[in-house]
């Protein structure tokens, strides 16, 4: 494995930001550093042309501070062992495009602190949580002892032993796999398993979990609801529902499929003839597609990739509306509590804590807007619009204050694009069809 240190991994700005959090942790820390550096999977030695060509690829940014290791404390932030970051995904392609023959490229932060007094080891603890992202990334102190590269041998299925130890196996299961199944839940695969006379596999129960989580509050939002003892003729999301069907015109597909298509104007289509391969114009409806969604919760524990993947998760949607469409532009949108911008503070932000798991909401205001518009950007899309909104108020309430606010953010990440006519509606698959999955390995992200 070879290392090679890049520039500067934070600006000026950001980098006095994050002193100021560390100086709050422990007040004797003077300075700090960041470097970025990467790590090259190599099985051969490479040649001094490949090496020069490999140091030039990695000399990006604009940060143009020296890339010498200060003398300090040192942290090197690394994504998670198992998994591959994504912007190895494009080093690695951009690498061996340009002839290097290298297996993967991965990345990670060298942060070095300077303080005038020793840290004791709980302060390092908090200090360390301050410098990753707990859901994607790690904290090492040994560069010399990552295992970055290993490549382990996937497991097999493994049966829960609910013939053999009824109902305690599963959960059981539950625990250890961590799959939130509710006692219904764990009661009803139970009975339908001993019904089938057969044990299920941990893939099984794990694609039943993440199909049935209220990920997405599908099961609140569909649920039926009695209030005051009269049940109510519709469900949430039937009230959503009974905007389309009071005013359908117009509206081509809604509520069953990823996105939503309206009827466009005629148009000159610019596109590929499938029998000649030659590009040219051709009248057709151009239909509307849109989508909005939120990533809430995401956004709340990492702000950059939880509205990066909130903005991706709705281009994929779009892109998979009917048989094929083409998504245009893009929107993001933030709702949060008070900012409490240090030196900036206005009157009415008084200060009602947070949960510690989550980030405040200048942070998810410093990132989370970067993290969308960098998704959008990166795939090709501009994002043209969007909103700010801050709001948290304390008001008073029947058992005493109450505190109302957007510590869990709202994130919306929407756009819009065109679909062709005969490729608004999906038809049926065939028994015996092949589903052919494009893109890089899937990870454990979204799930839950």
């Amino acid at each position: 494995m070879l290392k090679i240190p890049g520039t500067s991994a934070l600006s000026k700005f950001r980098i006095q930001k994050l002193l100021v959090d560390l100086q709050a942790i422990e007040s004797s820390i003077t300075l700090i550093s960041a470097r970025y550096m990467h790590f090259i999977d190599v099985d051969n030695e490479l040649s001094t042309e490949a090496k020069h060509i490999l140091h030039k690829l990695l000399a990006y940014g604009s940060g143009a501070e020296s890339t010498e290791q200060q003398q300090g404390m040192s942290y090197l932030t690394i994504p998670r062992p198992g998994t591959i970051s994504p912007w190895s995904s494009k080093a690695t392609e951009i690498a061996q495009r340009c002839g290097l023959n290298v297996e993967r490229l991965e990345r990670g932060v060298e942060y070095t602190l300077n303080s005038s007094s020793a840290i004791d080891q709980d302060k390092q603890q908090a200090i360390q949580a301050l410098l990753h992202d707990r859901m994607t990334q790690v904290v090492v102190n040994d560069s010399e002892q990552l295992d970055l590269f290993a490549h382990h041998q996937p497991q097999s299925l493994s049966a829960v032993a609910i013939i053999e130890q009824g109902r305690d196996a599963l959960v059981q299961a539950n625990s250890d796999l961590g799959m939130a199944l509710s006692d219904d839940e764990i009661d009803y695969l139970t009975d339908s398993f001993k019904a089938l006379g057969r044990n299920p596999s941990d893939v099984e129960l794990m694609m039943f979990a993440q199909a049935n989580s209220e990920h997405c509050r599908h099961k609140i939002f569909n649920a039926s609801w009695t209030i005051d003892g009269v049940d109510e003729a519709r469900s949430l999301f039937g009230m959503i529902r009974n905007t389309a069907e009071k005013n359908p015109d117009g509206i081509l597909s809604a509520y069953s499929d990823n996105a939503s298509v309206a009827e466009g104007s005629y148009a000159d289509v610019f596109i590929r003839n499938p029998h000649t391969g030659e590009y040219t114009y051709t009248k057709e409806d151009a239909h509307l597609l849109m989508k909005v969604e939120t990533h809430n919760h995401p956004t709340a524990i990492s702000p950059y990739s939880g509205a990066a993947t909130g903005s991706g998760g709705e281009i994929r949607d779009e892109g998979a509306t009917g048989r094929g469409s083409a998504t245009k532009a893009g929107l993001t949108g933030f709702t949060v509590s008070h900012l409490k911008i240090p030196g900036f503070n206005q009157p009415w932000e008084t200060d009602n804590g947070k949960p510690e798991r989550i980030a405040s909401a200048l942070d998810i205001m410093l990132d989370g807007p970067i993290g969308g518009a960098a998704f959008n950007n990166e795939f090709g899309r501009p994002n043209i619009a969007g909103y700010f909104r801050s709001f948290e108020q304390v008001i008073e309430g029947s058992a005493g204050d109450q505190l109302r606010g957007y510590h869990k953010p709202i994130m919306i990440a929407g756009g819009m694009g065109n679909i062709r006519p005969m490729l608004v509606d999906k038809h049926k698959i065939p028994a015996g069809s092949l589903i052919i999955i494009l893109g890089g390995p899937a990870m454990l992200i979204g799930l839950g």
